[in-house]
């Protein structure tokens, strides 16, 4: 199951929905089930009381919030995406509608806002690409990440605005773990059960500013700050294996670089369980792979320019398409 955030328009303003992703719409283009919705209408058809209130209880309209309900969100999300049928006059409780074609819909990041934004470095080609063939013995004991700015979330779509102070701006291809349970001091072995699915991570990243940052010995700041893109959805965990999946990156149309999760040194579970040492984890923190090997302009010896379009992607999740743009 492949979940997206959206918001739609309403007499008082943009509102936000939770929705399940359905590949079949109008002109080949995606249909969004809404799953408050969708689960109300299921409810009411039972003769349940409530109908409306329980469904926002039990499957709530932003991600945030529907992450910390855990299983029975899953379960709800499941149940509409069974019960509606797409017809045009559908609607659940109060008359709310069901469903949405891709056109009525402004997509968000799955998860628009995280609780916290960390990426890792777990790819050992892009480590000794990055580093001119040297590997520091501690990355293969520890699986270094740093905090990313969770304020710097940049929708499907949307533009990134080139920062004033680099000259070398880079897409990352990367993948990312959604947490979807509230964990502690995990083993490795059960916190793969924490992960409520994967989306497509882009950390674009001006290296110039990067590499200075970096000599000072702590980092990275405004090498990384500016601009953190991922979705454009969340394949639930059950529903994919991420290391048989291939994550692409092109510009303009041309293919720049390809990985695929399971050449990952560190594991999402060792990721995890080394993340939530003294630390808690909860729903709906963005947990990054790292990039791929060969999967930045870094390593190709090539770099983005003003008004290029990068789109990142994988077929079991979709394609992360951006703009860059410098500000006349």
């Amino acid at each position: 199951m492949r979940l997206a955030s959206f918001e739609v328009a309403t007499d008082v303003g943009p509102a936000r929905r939770v929705g399940v992703v359905e590949d079949d719409g109008t002109d080949g283009n995606p249909r969004y089930v809404d799953v408050t919705a969708g689960y109300g209408a299921s409810l009411a058809a039972e003769g349940r009381q409530s109908p409306a209130a329980l469904a926002a209880t039990e499957a709530p309209t932003d991600m945030q919030s529907f992450l910390e309900r855990g299983g029975s969100a899953m379960d709800a999300a499941r149940r509409a995406r069974e019960f509606v049928a797409f017809d045009a006059d559908e609607r659940g409780p109060g008359g709310a509608r069901c469903w949405y074609d891709a056109d009525e819909v402004r997509l968000l990041s799955p998860v628009p806002r995280p609780n916290t934004l960390r990426d890792c470095m777990a790819y050992e080609e892009h480590v000794k690409n990055s580093l001119g063939g040297e590997v520091p013995d501690v990355w293969y004991e520890l699986p270094v990440y740093y905090k990313g700015n969770p304020e710097s979330v940049v929708h499907p779509g949307e533009e990134v605005e080139w920062p004033s102070y680099t000259e070398s701006l880079d897409y990352e291809l990367e993948l990312a773990a959604v947490v979807g349970r509230e964990g502690r001091d995990l083993d490795a072995e059960e916190a793969s059960d924490y992960i409520a699915g994967y989306t497509v991570f882009n950390d674009f990243s001006a290296r110039d500013i990067q590499g200075k940052e970096m000599q000072g010995r702590l980092g990275p700041t405004k090498g990384k700050d500016f601009a953190n893109g991922f979705g454009p959805y969340l394949v639930t965990a059950d529903a994919v294996d991420i290391a048989s999946i291939t994550l692409t990156a092109e510009v303009n149309g041309e293919t720049w670089s390809e990985g695929t999760p399971g050449e990952m040194y560190h594991t999402f579970p060792e990721l995890l369980a080394y993340i939530s040492r003294h630390e808690t984890l909860y729903p709906g923190d963005v947990v990054g792979s790292g990039t791929v090997g060969r999967g930045c302009g870094l390593e190709l010896g090539r770099w983005l320019e003003p008004g290029d379009t990068v789109r990142l992607g994988a077929e079991e999740i979709g394609k992360l398409e951006h703009t860059v743009v410098r500000p006349e």
